[in-house]
């Protein structure tokens, strides 16, 4: 077996603005006879090192709230959608919104757009679910693979299983409560700030502004309240740790020292699963490291492809 820790402090970072005009072009593609939305970040300078990121977001994210890692990736083109059913991709019509349903999109996905084994892949959150699953029933599909604050463990497990519970719960009733009334549960801008606040570890307030005005945006971008139940019991179901065995190239777990969803012990457990992997833990950060610590996440990102060329 072959893994690593290693830690990193958080330096102070720039200004919280995004600019990515000059490498950012919008794209809308069939897929499993969805029209999908996707977007193609170019690489500012291309070298012999330049790869093809494809980054999956999280639960009741969009592809915005990685752009401040990819922002920081300029020797990289990265390639991101809207997963069915979130931002502007619409809902599957004939297909389930769980992991095996998503799993069947990425491979469509990759297919249509022409990309091949030499792809690196990046999962956040839930998305770190979607494509280690994927990984694990493709093997030679993609290399390497990055997760970033990967569900490494149950979430109805340990201390926070009941907090999931009553998550669990808040989701169901909104699928079964009348249109209006589910959908004003679901959006209520109370829930999504305390959602925002609970997750946030930084106390800088611009930083918390800009984190806050994320999610009031985007985090009630969903399709439908059925879709939105059943991609949330798919992300408190599965798990990375299910199929880590079968993750035989080289991955990347990046972090959140102070994660709350995906605990660092647990993390500490997975990498040790792992055939071939390592781990980076960032400090003073919990389970937003996309948006908190964009930095030397990016930075571990560059170390990590630089030690893995494309096969």
């Amino acid at each position: 077996m072959n893994s690593s820790v290693k830690k990193r402090t958080t330096p102070a970072g720039p200004p919280i603005v995004v600019d990515l005009d000059t490498r950012k072009s919008a794209h809308t593609v069939e897929v499993l006879a969805t029209a999908v939305h996707y977007w193609d970040y170019e690489p500012l300078e291309q070298s012999a090192a330049t790869r093809t990121i494809v980054m999956v977001h999280g639960f009741r994210g969009d592809h915005h709230g990685l752009e401040r890692v990819v922002e920081l990736l300029p020797g990289h083109r990265v390639v991101m959608a809207d997963l069915p059913g979130f931002g502007l991709s619409p809902a599957f019509k004939d297909h389930t919104h769980s992991i095996a349903g998503y799993g069947e999109f990425l491979d469509t996905f990759l297919q249509t757009l022409g990309l091949g084994p030499d792809t690196v892949l990046l999962g956040h959150s839930f998305g770190s679910i979607v494509v280690s699953h994927f990984v694990a029933a493709r093997p030679g599909r993609v290399y390497p693979l990055i997760l970033v604050n990967p569900i490494a463990s149950p979430a109805l497990e340990g201390p926070k299983g009941v907090m999931t519970k009553l998550a669990v719960f808040y989701y169901w009733a909104s699928a079964k409560l009348p249109a209006s009334l589910g959908n004003a549960l679901l959006r209520s801008k109370l829930i999504v700030k305390v959602m925002s606040v609970t997750m946030a570890k930084t106390r800088d307030k611009e930083l918390l502004a800009f984190i806050h005005a994320q999610h009031h945006a985007y985090f009630s971008g969903f399709a439908n309240r059925e879709m939105l139940l059943e991609s949330f019991q798919a992300s408190v179901s599965g798990t990375v740790r299910e199929v880590a065995t079968a993750l035989t190239l080289p991955t990347l777990l990046i972090a959140g020292a102070e994660d709350e969803i995906a605990t660092l012990p647990n993390q500490r457990k997975l990498v040790k699963l792992l055939p071939e992997a390592e781990l980076v833990v960032i400090a003073d950060v919990g389970h937003l490291i996309h948006y908190e610590t964009p930095e030397p996440a990016a930075n571990a990102i560059i170390d990590f492809l630089e030690r893995h060329p494309a096969p």
